[in-house]
């Protein structure tokens, strides 16, 4: 990116994702920022499912499809080969799903870290495995209805709190880590150019809202996650130097209840419901706070 303007070019175009793809446009945004010496990795997911649809294939940088266990092996092999050819100002990036990252990715992502590889892991969280159905993963949220979390009258959704993957990917002492969302484009943008100037591994975590699995329009994409921005629900922060920084404080958060109830997913929770939820989220400023020395 040059002169603070992101590339006119489009190295992922005419892909197949739903209308309102949060995750497309992650990955869009990215690609834009680290231009065309990138290499992509994808495991299996929406953006690999999408995006390599032959013979349209909507990435214009090299990219590839890993297992799906196996995104941070991957990434970490492909920079290997790229340092052993030579190669100079290359990006090697990866794009992974909640499922692909917190669940059956996780190894893989925790030994690249370890080895610190010059690589960068984008997750793109929509907070299910939206590309098979909409099942549960380990980053859906409290309260969600999803395929294998129905809402009925004993169990509301969901029964999972979030994994915290900013904290478990910043207990590995990660050269950079950093969360972001589709709500907040220019903070994106800025993790992604300071990602590709780290030396060693970065990881970005960016909330990417998913239309179809979340049940809202597809025109509002950006405008719920503006709103789980203002809420509380999720929060925008970075880790470097064993340190912790909020880049966006909330002097008074929105309602939770008028977030939640815009969609489909959570229409079923009762006030008490809607409380613990609020509780939780109290509950992770105030660790936030905790973390940066904040008051």
């Amino acid at each position: 990116m040059k002169n603070n303007l992101l590339d006119k070019n489009e190295y992922f175009y005419g892909h197949k994702a739903c209308a309102g793809c949060g995750g497309s446009l992650a990955v869009r945004l990215a690609l834009k920022v680290l231009g065309k010496n990138s290499i992509a990795v994808l495991p299996a997911g929406c953006m690999s499912a999408v995006g390599f649809v032959y013979p349209q294939l909507a990435f214009g940088v090299n990219a590839l499809i890993s297992p799906f266990a196996s995104t941070g092996a991957v990434l970490s092999g492909v920079y290997v080969g790229a340092k052993s050819l030579g190669l100079k100002d290359v990006h090697v990036v990866g794009f992974a799903g909640d499922g692909g990252t917190a669940d059956i990715g996780l190894q893989a992502l925790s030994g690249a870290i370890d080895r610190g590889d010059k690589i960068i892991y984008i997750c793109y969280d929509n907070e299910a495995y939206m590309n098979t159905g909409v099942q549960q993963s380990s980053l859906t949220p409290y309260g969600a209805r999803t395929t294998t979390t129905p809402a009925g009258d004993r169990i509301h959704g969901s029964t999972n709190v979030k994994k915290d993957m900013f904290d478990i990917v910043a207990a590995h002492k990660i050269q950079y880590a950093a969360t972001a969302s589709v709500g907040n484009i220019p903070d994106y943008i800025k993790k992604v150019e300071k990602a590709s100037k780290v030396e060693g591994t970065s990881y970005i975590h960016v909330a990417a809202p998913c239309p179809t699995g979340w049940g809202v329009d597809s025109s509002g994409t950006i405008e719920i996650a503006k709103d789980a921005l203002d809420c509380g629900l999720w929060y925008l922060a970075e880790y470097e130097n064993n340190e912790y920084k909020i880049n966006k404080q909330v002097k008074e958060f929105s309602s939770v209840k008028d977030y939640l109830k815009k969609q489909s997913r959570f229409k079923h929770l009762t006030n008490e419901d809607i409380k613990l939820i609020e509780e939780q989220r109290d509950k992770k400023w105030q660790d936030l706070k905790n973390k940066t020395n904040l008051k």
